[in-house]
């Protein structure tokens, strides 16, 4: 049997192959990135959007965002998504008058979309994705008489809504988690949200106010809440500010009762990182929002500094 060593090299060709190496084949590679096919961001949406996202309402948030950035790019398709690329969209969605705290939100999700096409093989590089400053806003929270008169009107036309909106602020809670709670995730006086925005499930102890508004939902089947859905509550929701005197303000929606119970905890003394772990924020920055209720009471801190007093001092 007769023997042949090769040496392939980058450069190497063999024009074909054979069992006693006395013809040839060719292998070429320069280098280049191998090719990829094109596609729109729509059609990576279709690909990948199931598997990202959860279907429910951020998932349709997130539909949109990615339907209208694939608009602005007129449905092109690419293999590479270029820094050039992500500053036109940046721009176009600045001149449509969206905030930069809009803009962050649609950015985050095409960053998360763009990652996985480029961890599945789908386009070939990843542009730099910087945050763009927002301006701090001011947060509208409901003062203990504003919550009296909305509460009470709520409870008339509604029980169950009455004891979600309890709930609702004095859990911190969003309204999809608080509707999404079964039985099994209410025990010993704490409450586990296991489908939440982070993805990440957090529990959090229930006040006696909480607790007694649970108990009365005891006879619901599947959970505390299941008699209610998200538009069935916002109705009676509106109905009842209206009737308060709040239906002009817009900020008077069901989310307020997340920033009300944040700003009480604030104003009350507890720590911004124990605020954070409650409300179950991923990053410190977002509930560093409410650090300006803070009381900065520092006269507690001379204690901690205080030693014995010194005789000779």
């Amino acid at each position: 049997m007769s023997r042949c060593v090769a040496g392939i090299s980058a450069n190497t060709t063999f024009d074909s192959i054979s069992t006693d190496c006395t013809a040839k084949y060719s292998l070429t590679w320069n280098g280049s990135p191998r090719p990829v096919s094109k596609n729109s961001l729509a059609e990576l949406y279709a690909r990948f959007g199931d598997v990202i996202w959860d279907d429910g309402r951020h998932k349709t948030n997130v539909a949109a965002f990615i339907g209208e950035l694939n608009e602005l790019l007129l449905g092109r398709r690419f293999s590479v998504f270029s820094q050039d690329m992500l500053d036109d969209l940046i721009g176009a969605l600045r001149e449509r008058g969206n905030s930069n705290a809009t803009i962050n939100r649609k950015m985050a999700a095409l960053s998360k979309l763009l990652r996985k096409a480029h961890k599945m093989g789908k386009i070939h590089s990843l542009p730099e994705f910087r945050r763009q400053k927002e301006r701090a806003g001011r947060i509208r929270f409901l003062e203990q008489q504003e919550e009296a008169r909305l509460f009470a009107a709520i409870k008339a036309r509604s029980g169950d809504a009455y004891r979600l909106s309890v709930f609702l602020v004095d859990t911190g809670c969003r309204l999809g988690e608080a509707l999404g709670l079964i039985w099994n995730d209410i025990d010993l006086g704490r409450v586990t949200f296991w489908v939440t925005k982070s993805g990440r499930y957090r529990t959090v102890p229930l006040t006696r106010r909480a607790k007694n508004a649970i108990e009365r939902q005891r006879g619901i089947a599947k959970g505390p809440f299941a008699t209610l859905t998200q538009v069935r509550y916002r109705a009676i929701w509106n109905e009842a500010k209206a009737s308060v005197g709040l239906g002009a303000d817009k900020d008077v929606v069901p989310h307020i009762l997340r920033h009300t119970c944040a700003s009480r905890l604030v104003r009350g003394g507890i720590d911004i990182r124990r605020v954070q772990m409650w409300l179950g924020h991923q990053t410190l920055q977002m509930t560093m929002r409410y650090a300006h209720l803070a009381t900065h009471d520092l006269d507690s801190c001379v204690k901690v500094l205080e030693h014995e007093r010194c005789t000779d001092c």
